[in-house]
C-alpha cells in the first residue's frame, strides 16, 4: 500500500511498504505530474523553443511541452481511478502545442516514454507531430516563450552542446533525429 507521507505544489514523497524474503521494507521516492513534449519537423527542420526559466534564471532552448496534470491532486485522482495517463498525456500534447508553439496537431504518435528513476517518479511522454497546422502562440500570463525553426544538425549539435539543458530531452531528441 502507498502512503504519501509529504505533499508540495509540484513534488510529493511516497512510502510503499514491501515485503520481500519474509521481511517488510520501507521503500520511498519522489514523485511529479507526468509531462509531455512534442518533437515537430517541418522539412530537415525541428521546431524549437527558447524559454525564459526562472529556476536557471535564463533562456533555455527545450522541446515544447508541458504537465499533463496541472495538480498532484488531479494526477493522485486520475491514478486511483485507473485513467490511461499515455492518452492523457497525449491530449495535453495537443493541447500544449496549441497554446505554447501555434501548432494544432492533426496526426501525433508516441515515440518514447522517459522514465526518471527508481527513487523520482516523473515520466516525460514523448510524441512526434506527423501533420500540424500552424497558428498563433496562446501564451499562459508570465510565459516568455518563442518559437524557432532549427535545423537538424544544428539541432544535434544543441543536445550535445548543452544548449537544451533538458538532458532527458536531448537524448530523446538526438534518438529521433538519428533514425
Amino acid at each position: 500500500m502507498k502512503k504519501i507521507v509529504y505533499q508540495g505544489k509540484i513534488i510529493e514523497v511516497v512510502q510503499e511498504e514491501v515485503e520481500a524474503n519474509g521481511k517488510t521494507k520501507t521503500f520511498e521516492f519522489a514523485r511529479r505530474s507526468p509531462g509531455t513534449r512534442l518533437i515537430i519537423q517541418k522539412g530537415d527542420k525541428v521546431l524549437i523553443t527558447k524559454e525564459f526559466r526562472r529556476e536557471l534564471n535564463a533562456y533555455d532552448y527545450r522541446l515544447p511541452g508541458g504537465k499533463v496534470f496541472d495538480s498532484l491532486d488531479e494526477y493522485n485522482t486520475a491514478l486511483e481511478s485507473g485513467v490511461d495517463i499515455a492518452l492523457a498525456a497525449k491530449q495535453a500534447a495537443i493541447k500544449e502545442g496549441k497554446e505554447e508553439v501555434g501548432v494544432v496537431a492533426k496526426d501525433l504518435s508516441l515515440f518514447h516514454r522517459s522514465v526518471c528513476g527508481a527513487t523520482v517518479e516523473w515520466d516525460l511522454f514523448y510524441f512526434v507531430v506527423k501533420d500540424f497546422e500552424e497558428t498563433e502562440q496562446n501564451l499562459e500570463g508570465g510565459e516568455d516563450i518563442s518559437v524557432e525553426w532549427i535545423d537538424k544538425e544544428e539541432a544535434k549539435k544543441m543536445c550535445l552542446d548543452g544548449r537544451i539543458s533538458e538532458e532527458r530531452s536531448a537524448l530523446v531528441l538526438l534518438r529521433y533525429l538519428n533514425n
